[in-house]
């Protein structure tokens, strides 16, 4: 057996002794005598007696063990025209003065405690300061609209609310303060108070209830790790649900920062005081585990970036920083590399820059299509790795796992599954699917360390989305299927989530947002094929009876009510006006059949259908505006 073989199967068959082994790679306050356990619902919790905090495992360790010059922090801003290095004794130091602020105002262990923060180094202050104290952090992703931001509010019932004054794009600053007032204001749920970074580029006016960060540090006392259990929550992270309503995915402490510290090594190979660069965001679970948390617990150094793929200043961005700061691996979405194609495709600008300390380029978020694959294969002389993962795995369920031996590549494959996890692949009737035969991709329990423990407030919510199509196994929504080689390969979503650049959306709360409008009487949102950020939704709407408006004016406003409610985030940009929409005979609106079509796929006529002219007449209407390959779609 190859050494994969041999790590993987230990971990399925000897899931306890495997997982006591890698928990030997952080420090705890009093080590777990129980690695194993189950809940009342039969779901797997680890090291449920070990008592540990993952802001002292990724800082005061460090500094104790003698790293405390070293680098923690590239900051990045090519926005703002700054930089900032900060090691791991000044980012303990900060970290724990911060802490001393937010105990100051009432924050205790078990607290929730909401961050709106763009790229700034105090967004990893003020998580880690939470860690520390035991409080659970619920980040989102700065920029979301007021009204999403409240629904976070009223399911998290945080003590406080931690945002900076604004957040700086290209040519633009966004102020956040009033959304935050906004979403306070459409909140049941009301915050104690909210604590405000002032940034240079737009300072907020306080009120009453607010505090300036800068003034609470320095009333401020340095302030230890609270030790906290095993199972005990780290953070809650919402992920759109098909139902429209966000599920708050709950993470916890001691499996989480095992499984990291793991993957640091076996997956991205990293050692010690090597430089990690992943061109994500905080708000997003990617920005969580790969710029916050996993580099810090492995002693790397993490690179954070407020800047884009491009336009920050140009497509050569990613290759100036990764020769700054001697990255060696690096870590981003393939949606970003279609940017950067788009603007430079015969990649001129790697020319100028010596990229020789980076030895491998991960990307995840989304499917590598093969053409983004070969582009960037052709271009470098480093693996380029498609790994698959999910908000709710909070690590890579499949990879190349360099760190234990490196496997070749295929394009459209994430490689095999990660030590852990038990991928599977089930067919309609719950049976194994044979090699190259699609199904749906399922990970057999126990889940491994760092997963999530279930839905914020809604138990049963986690076990019916998760575990209940079927029993035993892990429902991760996406179909696909094993190779010859085992080899797997992900196809994409079974429900009606899309993956927006890398970003999952749901349809369904669009759809809530568009029906909602006095004119519309019936609405469908799907999500089509793009060539740059992999999906985009389209609406299609029947006005309502009498509706003598403006077409063009209704398309206006709703994308306008998606934009204000949701956020620019879900790209929705274009409306179709249509008479019916294909139904089933049961009243379900024929989705796949839609996509199919915008896609520009074959399609035929399911028994199903109830009225078979409103397939024709949403042919006709997306033919007409040029969606997607519409023209190129044929009924068979």
């Amino acid at each position: 057996m190859s050494r994969y073989q041999q790590e993987f199967t230990r971990s399925i068959e000897q899931p306890e002794t495997f997982w006591a082994e890698q928990a030997k790679r952080i420090p705890w306050f009093t080590p777990p005598s129980t690695i194993l356990s189950y809940d009342d619902q039969q779901h797997a919790r680890w090291f449920a007696d070990g008592e540990m905090n993952i802001c002292h495992a990724a800082l005061d360790h460090h500094v104790d063990q003698g790293r405390g010059d070293q680098a923690a922090i590239y900051w990045d801003s090519p926005v703002t025209q700054s930089k900032k290095v900060i090691s791991y004794r000044e980012m303990r130091d900060q970290v724990a003065h911060f802490a001393g602020a937010l105990k100051n105002l009432g924050v205790e262990k078990g607290d929730r405690v909401i961050i709106y923060m763009p790229m700034v180094p105090e967004a990893l202050v003020a998580m880690y300061a939470c860690a520390r104290l035991g409080a659970v952090h619920s980040v989102v992703f700065g920029g979301f609209a007021p009204h999403e931001l409240a629904i976070r509010i009223d399911d998290a019932k945080p003590k406080v609310v931690i945002a900076a004054s604004c957040g700086v794009e290209v040519n633009k600053v966004l102020p956040y303060k009033p959304i935050i007032d906004d979403a306070i204001k459409q909140s049941t749920h009301q915050p104690s108070a909210c604590v405000i970074f002032q940034r240079d580029q737009g300072v907020a006016e306080l009120g009453p209830k607010d505090h300036d960060w800068a003034e609470l540090v320095k009333a401020a006392d340095f302030t230890d790790c609270v030790p906290v259990m095993g199972t005990d929550p780290l953070y809650i992270l919402y992920t759109s649900g098909t139902t429209g309503k966000p599920k708050g995915v709950v993470r916890d402490t001691a499996g989480y920062a095992v499984a990291l510290a793991y993957s640091m090594e076996a997956i991205y190979d990293m050692a010690p005081g090597e430089v990690f660069f992943s061109a994500s965001d905080v708000g997003w679970v990617v920005g969580h585990s790969y710029i916050v948390y996993a580099p810090l617990l492995r002693g790397c150094t993490t690179v954070v970036y407020e800047g884009k793929p491009v336009k920050t200043p140009d497509a050569g961005a990613f290759w100036r920083l990764i020769e700054e700061y001697k990255v060696k691996s690096f870590f981003t979405a393939p949606t970003a590399f279609r940017a950067i194609k788009k603007e430079d495709p015969d990649a001129k600008l790697l020319e100028q820059y010596d990229i020789s300390s980076m030895k491998a380029l991960y990307l995840a978020g989304e499917r590598l299509d093969p053409p983004t694959f070969h582009w960037l294969d052709d271009l470098l002389d480093v693996p380029v790795i498609d790994h698959w993962w999910q908000t709710e795995t909070g690590w890579p369920i499949a990879a190349n796992p360099r760190g234990i031996e490196a496997m070749p590549t295929k394009a459209g494959s994430a490689t095999v599954p990660v030590p852990g996890f038990n991928v599977q692949i089930l067919d309609r009737e719950a049976e194994q699917a044979e090699p190259m035969t699609q199904g749906s991709v399922v990970i057999k329990q126990p889940l491994p360390p760092g997963c999530l423990v279930g839905v914020w407030g809604d138990p049963q919510r986690f076990h019916s989305a998760y575990m209940a199509a079927f029993p035993g196994y892990y429902l991760t929504g996406d179909g696909g299927f094993f190779d010859e080689d085992g080899y797997l390969f992900i196809m994409g979503r079974t429900d009606d989530v899309i993956n927006i650049a890398g970003h999952r959306l749901s349809t369904g709360e669009m759809e809530e947002v568009v029906g909602a409008h006095p004119a519309v009487a019936e609405c469908a949102v799907i999500g089509i094929h793009d060539e740059l950020k992999g999906q985009l939704p389209v609406g299609l709407v029947i006005p309502k009876d009498g509706f003598d408006g403006d077409e063009a004016a209704l398309e206006k406003e709703l994308i306008a009510l998606v934009r204000d409610q949701i956020g620019p985030i879900a790209c929705f940009k274009q409306v179709l006006v249509v008479n019916r929409l294909p139904k089933t005979r049961s009243g379900k609106i024929l989705r796949k059949l839609l996509r199919n079509i915008a896609d520009g796929k074959e399609y035929g006529l399911p028994s199903t259908i109830d009225d078979p002219s409103s397939l024709q007449d949403v042919h006709d209407a997306m033919r007409e505006r040029d969606v997607g390959s519409s023209t190129k779609a044929q009924p068979i």
